[in-house]
């Protein structure tokens, strides 16, 4: 069942803030097809990904996937923000490819997960073979996104660290580490 762009942003609420409609809705396109496609094929119900962790790397941590998601997305635009405040134009940020990049980042994360048996989230067997960076990409470019929201995609993890990020990129990769970083130092502490 395709999702709406509204139905999307139930989860994402910050899709609203991409000033393009097409955009905004190729974003919406790409997290309907990950719903619909991932979870091994079975896809996944807005409350399953909300019970998702936010990262299978850091140990048992009370921090959801869909709360990183809007975090990293409300961190950019803070920064965005405060580049402009203090920079103006000479920092000139693509507001639209920002948001659409960071609320899609992760969303190869949907064919990258499943679940076994006893319904726990799993690195699944495509995702063992395929990172939720070439996956994203993927949907991306099959759902007609630009090329600079399709390199904060690809370059938003270490499989970015040899590339010239753009400033989009450089702003995502940051928030990004922000949380994850976080995240290993909570489930440090879990331990």
């Amino acid at each position: 069942m395709p999702y709406t762009t509204l139905q999307i942003a139930e989860l994402f609420p910050d899709i609203q803030s991409i000033r393009c409609a097409t955009m905004r809705d190729q974003v919406a396109a790409v997290w309907s097809e990950a719903l619909s496609t991932g979870c091994g094929g079975k896809g996944w119900t807005f409350d399953e990904i909300r019970a998702i962790p936010f990262t299978l790397l850091a140990g048992k941590i009370d921090l959801r996937f869909v709360e990183h998601l809007n975090s990293c997305v409300r961190q950019c635009i803070a920064i965005e923000k405060v580049l402009n405040e203090t920079f103006g134009d000479r920092i000139p940020v693509d507001h639209d490819a920002l948001v659409a990049g960071a609320l899609l980042a992760d969303v190869g994360k949907m064919l990258e997960f499943d679940k076994d048996s006893s319904g726990r989230v799993i690195k699944g067997e495509f995702g063992e073979l395929v990172r939720h960076p070439f996956s994203g990409v993927a949907l991306a470019f099959k759902h007609g996104l630009p090329g600079s929201v399709m390199h904060i995609i690809a370059t938003h993890s270490h499989e970015g660290d040899k590339a010239d990020r753009t400033i989009e990129s450089i702003i995502f990769h940051h928030a990004d580490f922000v949380d994850f970083d976080i995240a290993k130092f909570l489930g440090k502490r879990a331990k």
